[in-house]
């Protein structure tokens, strides 16, 4: 890993009207409008759904290092994760993050354990350390045959 601080430069341009379109140095281009919710056609990524996926997609990294750490075989994880958008105090912002954790274990694995890692993993998540909503976890293990 390299040593603190890090940056990610990303840019984002659009002409008047139309497709955002979102990149970064390295990455592929990414179309973006707003959601439904907004007005938009909501079938495109927008700055919402790019921000909830970011809390899934880094649950599953910090997983897979503590999971690594502890030496912990495991199957598979699924993350599905949703976002409140409210309006509090005239401010609109994301108040919760309810996280839905399902895990893929070995028949024999210690479920005490893997319990303990994806509470873990919740609770040094960098995005949602990042982020003012709170975290809500349910998470469920299933023993694969």
């Amino acid at each position: 890993m390299q040593d603190y601080p890090h940056r990610y430069e990303v840019s984002a341009q659009a002409p008047a009207e139309g497709e955002i379109s979102v990149s970064s140095p390295g990455l592929q281009t990414l179309p973006s409008l707003a959601p439904a919710e907004f007005d938009g056609p909501g079938d495109l990524w927008s700055p919402e759904t790019f921000l909830v996926a970011s809390v899934a997609d880094c649950f599953i990294l910090t997983f897979r290092a503590v999971a690594r750490g502890s030496r912990f075989e495991w199957n598979a994880v699924l993350c599905e994760v949703t976002g409140i958008l409210d309006r509090v105090d005239n401010v609109t912002r994301f108040t919760e993050y309810h996280v839905k954790v399902t895990l893929h274990v070995p028949a024999g694995s210690d479920t005490h354990k893997a319990e303990r890692l994806i509470e873990k993993s919740d609770h040094v998540c960098l995005v949602t350390n990042s982020l003012s909503g709170e975290t809500i976890l349910d998470s469920h293990i299933i023993i694969d045959p």
